[in-house]
């Protein structure tokens, strides 16, 4: 066990993470320069298109140090975007140490020291180490200073690099045998394994991600998940290079797979232990904290039929992305659905592309809200992340919507436009200090439900991307909350209902309304299209009806004969509009969740 060294890279986005683990893959030869690809172990097309890491990857490097000694690093590459945490969170139970990397141009950002904590969470040995030294803007020496104040880490821990030359990363290596720890462990202890990850393969089932804790696993052993009792017969085992490659076992301290034909996804849960049938352990692992939804929007698939199929990839997708929570829904317009939990705009944004492209169904969003808390005249607290179960407004006593604190790190320059952003958002109790020269830690208190919709992106463009951001909810707040309906041709279409705060709700109800009239296509009649909180109709825009000419047959003769005919084609608008069936297109609920930008 003394060889093997599990250890994961954090860092906050584009700090250069995954270039770093592809150097580190390349300088331990296990693919060929022929095979090789940047970010290789990016392997979602999902990922290679936005540059970004969503799911963390593992993969087993054989490295011989200064001594001659050849190790086994277990090395866990991980997302570095705030909605993908939890993801790190996992990986981090599944090491002994982590690289924390800081970009030498950028310094320490926000998600830098929201993952140092989760490390130190876990009683991580955490190593500093300073990447995109060969940058012309880089300043290490800055940064090392600041490692040292900001973080309080060892500067004589320090590692420099480049991960896109290859500059120290042998040197860093070398480092990580050293520094870092070997895992504890007894294999000849009755057999503990955490649970990590999994994803599903149509061919073999569930594939298991597993960190063996305590004691030996071999193929053909009868095993048993904890928390439900499940058995299976292990089929296969291993450990993941860029394949995942057989063995016939795996000791304490080792991170590898195993597959058992396990075909009911529910039966697979990431926290859980993973004992053998005749000598069991004692206790399950502690697991992992379950994380909390701050997003939720309800799926919808546009053909009724494919509900099924939805229910099913939800199933698998969850098996891989733990965060995701769902539950049955239904709508008067839209038929069956499932309510989504999410962590974030990002991570919904992903689940919807993944569904869309790995399971092939189309589908409807509605608009995405947080969960509320009624306080009702019976004593009652209900609470509500759905417009359509908002209770009756008389039965309300007070409203809280939940609140966050967010950090923002933005060069000085940007201070006047990231102040007036969030004052637009309702931003309390705003502080702000120098952490470097140049350079603000901005702390504010802003609504949840102002956050979700398109702040971070409206960051991203009056910092000019310089600005990082990260937030943590802090508590549950009095608002003043109104249930904005958007009725069309006089009737409510209950997937474009919104829960607003009253002060954006007159604005929020006239950019609906002018979306859905550039989508909705023209009629014979009149179609109204209103925004209304309650009985009050406070943002309305008209569709005009499609003319044709009656009168062109009519020529010459008495004004009359002409006024005849427009009344009985008015009469006609008429009877039309009252029967008439308004269809709204797709791409009119989608144009509605939209943001400006």
């Amino acid at each position: 066990m003394h060889t093997i060294r599990n250890f994961s890279i954090i860092a906050h986005i584009d700090h250069g993470k995954s270039t770093l683990a592809d150097r580190m893959i390349q300088l331990c030869n296990i693919v060929t320069d022929r095979e090789f690809k940047d970010q290789i172990l990016d392997t979602m097309d999902i990922e290679r298109e936005r540059g970004i890491t969503i799911k963390s990857q593992t993969i087993c490097l054989p490295f011989t140090a200064e001594d001659g000694e050849t190790y086994t690093l277990n090395l866990v590459d991980t997302p570095g975007h705030v909605d993908f945490s939890y993801e790190v969170s996992r990986a981090l139970a599944s090491c002994e140490g982590a690289l924390l990397l800081i970009d030498a141009a950028q310094g320490i950002e926000a998600q830098t020291l929201a993952n140092l904590y989760l490390a130190m969470e876990n009683d991580l040995e955490v190593l500093p180490v300073i990447n995109k030294i060969d940058l012309p803007a880089a300043e290490p020496e800055k940064v090392a200073v600041q490692i040292e104040e900001d973080l309080g880490l060892d500067g004589a821990t320090i590692r420099m690099c480049s991960a896109k030359t290859g500059q120290g990363v042998r040197e860093l290596l070398d480092a990580v045998v050293r520094l870092l720890p070997p895992p504890e462990g007894d294999p000849a202890e009755p057999l503990e394994a955490l649970i990590f990850d999994a994803h599903y393969d149509p061919y073999r089932g569930t594939v298991i991600s597993v960190r063996i804790v305590n004691g030996t696993v071999r193929t053909g052993d009868q095993i048993v998940f904890m928390s439900n009792g499940a058995e299976y017969r292990i089929e296969e085992l291993g450990i993941f290079r860029l394949r995942r490659e057989p063995r016939q076992q795996l000791a304490a301290g080792e991170i590898g797979y195993l597959i058992a034909g396990v075909k009911t996804v529910s039966d697979t849960r990431p926290g859980d232990t993973v004992t053998l049938k005749e000598r069991p352990c004692l206790a399950p692992l502690p697991g992992f904290k379950e994380v909390q939804q701050v997003v939720f929007s309800s799926l919808y698939p546009i053909a009724t039929d494919e509900y099924e199929e939805l229910a099913t990839a939800l199933e698998k997708l969850k098996l891989n992305d733990a965060a995701l929570t769902f539950q049955k829904d239904s709508s008067a317009a839209l038929g069956f659905g499932f309510r989504c939990g999410f962590l974030g705009l990002l991570h919904l944004e992903v689940v919807q592309e993944r569904l869309e492209r790995e399971f092939d169904i189309n589908l409807i969003l509605t608009v995405p809200t947080v969960k509320y808390k009624f306080y009702l005249q019976n004593k009652t607290m209900l609470e509500v992340d759905n417009p359509s179960y908002f209770p009756d407004p008389g039965s309300i006593v007070r409203v809280e919507e939940p609140y966050i604190k967010a950090t923002i790190h933005i060069p000085e320059r940007y201070m006047g436009a990231v102040m007036t952003l969030c004052m637009e958002r309702r931003g309390e109790n705003t502080k702000y200090h120098y952490p470097m020269p140049g350079r603000i830690e901005f702390t504010c208190e802003l609504p949840l439900a102002e956050v979700i919709y398109d702040f971070y992106d409206r960051l991203k463009s009056v910092t000019q991307g310089y600005g990082s951001f990260d937030y943590e909810l802090i508590d549950y707040r009095p608002s003043d909350l109104v249930k904005l309906d958007i009725l069309v041709n006089g009737e409510q279409v209950d997937a474009l209902s919104q829960l607003t705060h009253r002060s954006k709700a007159r604005e929020r109800g006239l950019k609906a309304c002018e979306r859905l009239k550039e989508e909705i296509p023209r009629q014979m009649f009149k179609i109204a299209i209103q925004a209304a909180i309650g009985g009050t109709i406070i943002a309305r825009e008209t569709i005009s009806a499609l003319r044709k000419d009656v009168t062109a047959k009519c020529y010459g003769g008495d004004i009359t004969r002409k006024r005849k005919l427009l009344e009985k084609q008015k009469e006609g608008k008429k009877r039309m509009k009252t029967v008439g069936n308004v269809d709204i297109p797709q791409r009119a609920f989608l144009a509605v969740l939209k943001s400006d930008q």
